[in-house]
């Protein structure tokens, strides 16, 4: 691993992936709102991130038990997914997109992703100092 690079770091660019896939979709949806047996679909990033803290660890063999945990996760093998909601329908034509819901989630989204690049350009503006003084 790059020592300039932290785990922490790897994973608020993971996160900044998911929330640009999120707003591509979101804007999918948007864009099909009108759209006759479209069905929307939404990103899952969180509950993937969830199952690979409980399951993918990698691990280091311990020769005692005072040694620090040397378990951790697989942060590059973590990806986004995209579903499609089949199982609903909120109008007649099929369609399931609700605009208000959607307009809600992309604003939300939007400030994630802001506060995510924030954070990221912090910890790379710090590393910058600590390089050039």
């Amino acid at each position: 691993m790059d020592l300039l690079v932290t785990p922490l770091m790897i994973m608020l660019e993971k996160k900044l992936e998911a929330s640009a896939l999120r707003q591509k979709v979101i804007a999918n949806n948007l864009a099909n709102v009108d759209t006759p047996g479209f069905k929307k679909s939404h990103v899952e990033f969180e509950d993937v991130l969830r199952q690979a803290q409980n399951k993918d660890r990698l691990s280091l063999h311990r020769t005692d038990t005072r040694h620090l945990d040397t378990s951790f996760i697989n942060i590059q093998a973590i990806k986004a997914r995209v579903i499609v909601d089949n199982s609903t329908t909120i109008r007649n034509d099929g369609n399931n997109v609700d605009i208000d819901n959607e307009m809600t989630e992309l604003a939300k989204n939007g400030l994630d992703y802001q506060v995510f690049a924030q954070i990221l350009g912090n910890k790379y503006s710090g590393r910058k100092k600590l390089i050039t003084g």
